[in-house]
């Protein structure tokens, strides 16, 4: 168990792709500074409820992504006549974009109705 909290821990090294923000003009990188959140899973208890939530929160932000990723693909292709290429970019960016917000939100959700007591399906 104790094993994946370190693995979970391990994504806020992501964290660091934010310094290329710092550095060179390229801002949007600063997005990436969100993840040094996750550097909270290193000194967190590891147990069956965190492993759970933590499963149901990427499964569900794997969904959300790819639908994403077809339906961003598709507009651009066919909406807005975009090239082939440049569509699926945009595609794989909404859909990273959109997998990453959703997980976060999940894990949040479930962290705090834990965290409440509440009950859990």
């Amino acid at each position: 168990m104790g094993r994946r909290r370190y693995l979970y821990g391990l994504m806020g090294f992501l964290s660091l792709l934010g310094l290329i923000g710092v550095f060179t003009p390229e801002r949007s990188f600063l997005a990436f500074f969100a993840f040094a959140a996750d550097f909270s899973y290193f000194f967190s208890r590891s147990d069956e409820m965190l492993e759970e939530y933590m499963n149901k929160s990427a499964a569900l932000a794997f969904y959300w992504g790819m639908a994403a990723v077809a339906a961003v693909t598709l507009v651009q292709f066919f909406v807005l006549r975009q090239a082939g290429n440049h569509a699926l970019l945009y595609g794989f960016s909404a859909g990273w974009a959109v997998a990453v917000v959703i997980h976060a939100g999940a894990v949040t959700y479930y962290g705090f109705r834990e965290r409440c007591g509440l009950s859990h399906d």
